[in-house]
């Protein structure tokens, strides 16, 4: 069955929305040193920073999916945008860390979550035969934003003092993600039907009682930390290394290429040998990418660890919500994507931090591999027992 003009309408403004709230996100590390000198800052402390704001929007996406399941994605994400601008704006006049800690941590982590779980929420209820296609496709503004939000802030920084960047990078949020969120709308299959009777799938309570929904969740859980200490503190090593600044925020671009690749073309190959199987393969690549990091001695090997990490990573995230509609259905989508993401909170707070007070300590990030090789290959299994456990499909 074709899916309507619609369909599509929602997929790239889904690719927008996301595009600019990690964007946003990932822009930290453009802001890194400015953050370190201004303060007088360790790493652990300006890590914190990121830490704390993925924690917020991971832990309040199922709030976000609640509230969308309820007033539909247009008016939730509309006021996420709102928030985060604010949010930066904020931070663009803090005076201390703990402020920006409230402002870019806090302010804006929540703005995040109005946005996140209700976008990618949105679209696999347009889609039936080529759902893991447009969730890939949507998700792939991840990519793209990482790619090109953190460039531009970088070159913004160079040319201006920080505050006056955040300030531009709040009006940006303020345009661009606005426009977007207004396209965004709930589909048909997701809303009650004519005659009453709810779209077809599990609720949040019955979906929480699977065995399914319990080890993805785990295996959500402990993948987490391996998936954002780049973000954090690749560029920062590649400092290390003597990498110049701009070579070494180029990084998360670089891990935005890989995202964007691994987005477009995971959906296509998820859809013909089975969504949860891919996920599986794309847990342990993740963590085999370690190994790169852990042998790197210049910027080449750097660039190699950010590609092969954004691809693994990339199609990861793309998966989870087609997955979640695979198995539990679209009467409930934003409530579970979002409750399943509160599995990442943990991970994205303490990962960094752990990260940059093992360094502080050590002066590497060595122990941090060997932690994160082993988390991924726990992530891994149990994303095999979740593909072996039984649960209905939609």
């Amino acid at each position: 069955m074709k899916e309507p003009i619609d369909a599509w309408i929602v997929v790239w403004a889904t690719f927008v929305c996301l595009a600019t709230i990690f964007g946003v996100s990932y822009s930290f590390a453009a802001f890194f040193e400015s953050f370190a000198l201004e303060f007088s800052a360790q790493r652990a402390d300006v890590s914190f920073i990121f830490g704390l704001s993925g924690f917020v929007y991971f832990v309040m996406g199922a709030a976000g999916g609640m509230l969308a399941d309820r007033f539909g994605p247009r008016i939730v994400c509309s006021a996420g945008m709102g928030l985060i601008a604010l949010g930066l704006l904020g931070t663009s006049w803090a005076t201390s860390l703990v402020s920006i800690y409230i402002s870019y941590g806090l302010l804006a982590g929540l703005g995040i979550a109005m946005v996140y779980t209700p976008s990618i929420a949105s679209v696999q209820p347009w889609f039936t035969t080529r759902r893991g296609l447009a969730g890939g496709i949507a998700s792939a503004g991840v990519g793209a934003g990482t790619l090109v939000v953190p460039m531009v802030v970088a070159f913004a920084i160079a040319a201006m003092p920080w505050r006056d960047a955040m300030q531009w990078l709040a009006g940006g949020v303020l345009v661009v993600g606005v426009a977007a969120a207004s396209l965004l709308k709930r589909a048909p299959a997701a809303r009650r039907s004519a005659s009453g009777q709810e779209a077809p799938g599990l609720t949040l309570r019955e979906t929480l009682r699977t065995p399914t929904f319990r080890w993805f969740y785990l295996a959500t859980i402990t993948a987490s930390p391996v998936m954002f200490i780049p973000f954090a503190h690749a560029s920062a090593a590649a400092r290390d290394m003597g990498i110049d600044d701009a070579s070494a925020v180029g990084l998360v671009g670089v891990i935005g290429v890989g995202s964007l690749v691994g987005r477009f073309a995971i959906g296509w190959v998820a859809d013909r040998i089975g969504r949860a199987k891919t996920l599986v393969l794309m847990q342990l690549s993740m963590g085999c990418s370690y190994f790169i990091w852990a042998g790197a001695s210049g910027y080449a090997w750097m660039f190699a660890f950010a590609l092969w990490f954004g691809l693994s990573y990339g199609s990861i995230v793309s998966l989870l919500p087609a997955i979640c509609m695979d198995y539990f259905g679209g009467r409930s989508v934003a409530s579970i994507v979002g409750t399943l993401y509160s599995g990442a909170a943990l991970g994205n707070l303490l990962g960094p931090v752990l990260a940059g007070a093992a360094f502080d300590a050590t002066g590497n990030y060595y122990l941090v591999m060997v932690c994160c090789l082993i988390m991924a290959a726990i992530a891994t299994w149990t994303s095999h027992r979740m593909d072996r456990s039984s649960a209905p499909q939609y």
